[in-house]
């Protein structure tokens, strides 16, 4: 039986959540490996818009959408290798990749039938989650020394989001917006206020910190494993140096089984990348785009 064309499906909604929730922990939870931040139903659901993800069910279930570089690609929730040459041939008809797959997933897969790559920029940063709680070593020193400074200059206080705080979180959101000068709709504003909103829902938990009685920022976080955890939004006060030093290295703390923290991929941004790497990662996670190879 031959897939529906990538034009068919539904466009992704709350409607998929349980049926997408049990096909990507099946594909992706990766137990004892590294999970990929991306293919998880909080993500897809939260950028749907952005990446125009569509959902067909069937025998080949599948998501399609575009990548931040504009690729069109099918999220395969099926096992690639097992899908005919005649399947295969009718899914990328109109999408030029599979992607995101793991290293274990084209681990699996046929060389003579595949060709697979990854780019820099999709790269998940995976940081151990003691060294976050410690920001030990030379390379992370400044970041202690940034909470050290933060607590010697204020009082830090914290709780576990709830949906209270959504008209704090929703005014911290806002303030980021005008430090970096952007406009109503731009960067992640509307998928961060949508996890705010609908955190429980999707899974998301977090906290919610103040300087004072002044909101300071906040961290959203999906836990994928009791060990593994994805940091899906983090905001915060350009007033307060240090903030997220100290919201990184409590969250951490907060969750102690965890013992790995993804902060996602950095999309080849300049800025992100370097951020990104001054805290140190223990690996970069390849996401693959698998192509079948040309007959």
């Amino acid at each position: 039986m031959c897939p529906a064309p990538i034009s068919s499906g539904e466009p992704l909604g709350l409607r998929h959540q349980a049926r997408l929730d049990a096909l990507l922990r099946e594909r992706f939870a990766d137990r004892g490996g590294f999970c990929l931040s991306a293919p998880w139903f909080a993500n897809l659901y939260l950028f749907r818009e952005a990446h125009a993800y569509r959902f067909v069910d069937g025998a080949l279930p599948y998501v399609s959408g575009l990548t931040y570089d504009g690729v069109q690609h099918i999220l395969p929730l099926f096992e690639p290798a097992t899908a005919s040459s005649d399947e295969l041939d009718a899914l990328f008809h109109s999408a030029d990749c599979l992607f995101p797959l793991s290293q274990s997933q084209v681990d699996r897969l046929d060389p003579q039938r595949f060709d697979w790559a990854s780019s820099r920029a999709d790269e998940d940063y995976l940081y151990l989650a003691q060294d976050i709680r410690d920001y030990g070593g030379r390379l992370r020193a400044k970041k202690l020394n940034l909470v050290r400074q933060l607590l010697a200059a204020h009082e830090v206080q914290c709780r576990t989001y709830g949906i209270d705080d959504l008209g704090t979180c929703m005014f911290i959101v806002q303030e980021w917006m005008a430090a970096k000068g952007k406009r109503q709709g731009e960067a992640d504003e509307r998928a961060c206020l949508e996890a705010l909103a609908m955190a429980p829902q999707l899974g998301l938990t977090g906290f919610v910190y103040f300087v004072g009685h002044r909101p300071a920022g906040f961290v959203l976080l999906q836990l994928l494993r009791d060990d593994y955890a994805v940091v899906r939004f983090a905001k915060g006060s350009e007033v307060f140096k240090g903030i997220y030093q100290y919201m990184f290295r409590h969250a951490a703390t907060a969750f102690r089984s965890v013992n790995w923290l993804n902060f996602e991929q950095d999309m080849g941004l300049p800025n992100f990348r370097q951020t990104k790497m001054s805290y140190g990662p223990a690996a970069l996670v390849p996401k693959f785009r698998v192509r079948v190879r040309s007959r």
